[in-house]
């Protein structure tokens, strides 16, 4: 009987033990995740743009402060927050998706704080982006004007714009001085964006209005036409828009041109990669860990990509084959990049049938969606063409997020000035790649995920969201698209072209070729149309390593899939799966492969 009650008197000290390490792994693990709102929510605050972002309007009227100055404090304030986490929190007595948590704001700091020596290499006007395209379509897409006070907001944000661009164009003279500028035709398409953004009225004469002059007369009339404001104040709202557009918002570009126009006899006009600057190489190796979030080297990266595209070719052999073509598989490429049956034309009408058969095709594969997924999105997706001001002719498409809150929807846009770079081969897993089950359902679910902290909702890196959306591209085919094998052709295209990628960029900015090496293998191995393989290596040229980022991570997703597969066997559930990938926000590679394995050991 002694011996009975000592046992169950060992017993109750155990489970009580138990029960105190539960407890205390809980209460910590809430005490962290209210700790990462408030420094998120203090973060946040230092970015009006980023605020306008998730659909919130503090601090509405300014822009966000550029300066290296500004960037030195915001690494302070997140060093200081990684010590404060450090010393605040027992990492062991966290569960395992608080340490997720911890990780991952320890990994964006580290990020940031290893991207230090190089944050002057990266350029800071290039044709690809940068805040002279950037700031025009931010404030047409997303200052949202429902008072008079919102349209205020607006005018003080064209004010600011003037301090905001001379901040970069600061620095990118800096750079210039130690030799760092983009490749001349990268300075000859930011030149004509430049000047296109400040042509027409009011800067101009001009029966066509300036894109953001048509912009805020729109919000003005809609406010008085809802009430909001008299004839008088609309008439006094568009003069003081009009003084500060002239003001304030032509001289900053007016500068930037002058810049430009100056250093573009220092261009290159042949240049190799990055490697060709001071610290290139050092660079590069930075922007693939980064892009990546895996330590794969240039080499490893540049194997994989011949690798992978020899593997696609075959596949495109069967299609081939498929269809009846009975020519090599580059006359086939030959075919499908230039018989009229395979582009709308290039014409308003064929840009709108673009549109809405990619809308068709959305459509469709969003009805499906519950079969292959537990958590689905609630934003709306719109399907548009790129303004006018930014649109390139073969520029890739691309995807703008909605608000966390669903009261703006995502965008898929297209670059549809020139139809002969759009072909329709292409098109349906375009659509998938950019909506759903791609981008615009990843983003969504995480920036609507109430589990996680909001800093999780919100987070970015470029091998996971790129390689779900690669992953996507071929999920869509499991789940009944590409119903003409053309178009499945046209998916091998999409994938091929990744796997070009790890192959170019690497060949470009760690192995010395030059842009006219990149377009020969480019065009040996796809049938991607030449503008849009041109507009591609120029891409990979100004933004190094991100290229690399698609298939890398498609190849990890597809990995964890298999393993799973094997692992569970019949306990295996697709919609499990995608729940666990995409249901705890976006993160590198490595904690994206923790969190599988831990859901794997968890059956």
């Amino acid at each position: 009987m002694k011996k009975l009650f000592t046992l169950f008197a060992l017993t109750l000290l155990v489970f009580s033990a138990c029960k105190k390490e539960a407890e205390t792994t809980a209460d910590q693990s809430e005490e962290i995740n209210a700790w990462f709102e408030e420094k998120y929510e203090e973060m946040l605050m230092m970015s009006p743009l980023q605020l306008t972002m998730q659909g919130r309007k503090d601090r509405y009227n300014e822009l966000d402060d550029l300066s290296i100055e500004a960037q030195d404090r915001m690494i302070d304030w997140y060093e200081a927050s990684v010590n404060e986490m450090k010393s605040e929190f027992s990492y062991e007595a966290l569960d395992d998706d608080a340490k997720i948590s911890y990780d991952l704001w320890e990994y964006q700091y580290k990020q940031m704080k290893d991207g230090l020596p190089f944050r002057d290499m990266g350029y800071m006007f290039h044709q690809m982006g940068g805040i002279h395209t950037q700031l025009p379509s931010f404030l047409i897409n997303f200052h949202r004007v429902d008072s008079l006070w919102d349209l205020q907001a607006y005018i003080s944000r064209i004010e600011q714009s003037e301090r905001a661009m001379n901040q970069l164009l600061e620095q990118a003279r800096a750079q210039a001085a130690k030799g760092i500028l983009p490749p001349r035709f990268s300075f000859d398409v930011v030149l004509e964006q430049s000047k296109a953004i400040i042509s027409g009225t009011p800067f101009t004469e001009s029966e066509t209005p300036n894109a953001i002059w048509a912009d805020l007369n729109s919000k003005i009339e809609a406010l008085e036409a809802g009430g909001d404001i008299d004839e008088a104040m609309a008439d006094g709202l568009r003069e003081e828009a009009k003084k500060t557009l002239i003001n304030h918002y032509k001289p900053a570009y007016e500068n930037l041109i002058a810049w430009i126009e100056q250093e573009l006899p220092n261009t290159e006009v042949a240049p190799t990669g990055v490697s060709r600057h001071p610290n290139g190489k050092a660079f590069y190796n930075y922007m693939l860990q980064a892009s990546t979030t895996t330590n794969l080297t240039a080499d490893e990266i540049h194997n994989i990509g011949l690798r992978e595209v020899e593997r696609i070719k075959e596949e495109m052999i069967a299609i081939k084959n498929k269809v009846g073509f009975e020519g090599t598989l580059k006359e086939f490429f030959e075919f499908v990049n230039t018989d009229e049956q395979f582009f709308y034309p290039n014409t308003d009408d064929g840009r709108q049938a673009y549109l809405d058969d990619s809308k068709q095709f959305l459509d469709e594969l969003t009805k499906i969606l519950p079969d292959f997924f537990g958590i689905l999105p609630k934003a709306d997706l719109e399907v548009k063409r790129v303004e006018s001001f930014r649109e390139q002719d073969g520029a890739p498409q691309h995807y703008f997020p909605g608000t966390p809150d669903g009261s703006r929807a995502g965008i898929y846009y297209a670059h549809l000035s020139d139809m002969s770079a759009m072909p329709k081969t292409t098109m349906e897993g375009v659509a998938y790649h950019e909506g759903n089950p791609g981008h615009h359902m990843q983003i969504s679910i995480a920036q609507e995920l109430e589990s996680v902290p909001t800093f999780r909702t919100q987070y970015r890196t470029t091998a996971y969201v790129e390689g779900w959306a690669l992953y996507s591209e071929l999920l869509a085919k499991e789940m009944g698209g590409y119903e003409n094998p053309y178009y499945d052709f046209g998916r091998l295209v999409n994938e091929i072209w990744r796997a070009i990628r790890l192959v170019v960029d690497t060949g470009l900015h760690a192995k010395g070729w030059t842009e006219a090496d990149a377009i020969a293998y480019f065009s040996e191995n796809s049938s991607i149309a030449p503008g849009a393989i041109k507009a591609e290596v120029q891409r990979y040229m100004v933004i190094p390593g991100q290229a690399t980022a698609y298939k890398i991570g498609m190849l990890k997703i597809q990995e964890l899939r298999a393993k799973a597969e094997e692992q569970l066997g019949d306990k295996f559930d697709i919609r499990d799966f995608h729940d666990i990938i995409l249901g705890g926000g976006a993160m590198p590679l490595e904690l994206l492969e923790r969190m599988v394995e831990t859901w794997i050991e968890s059956h």
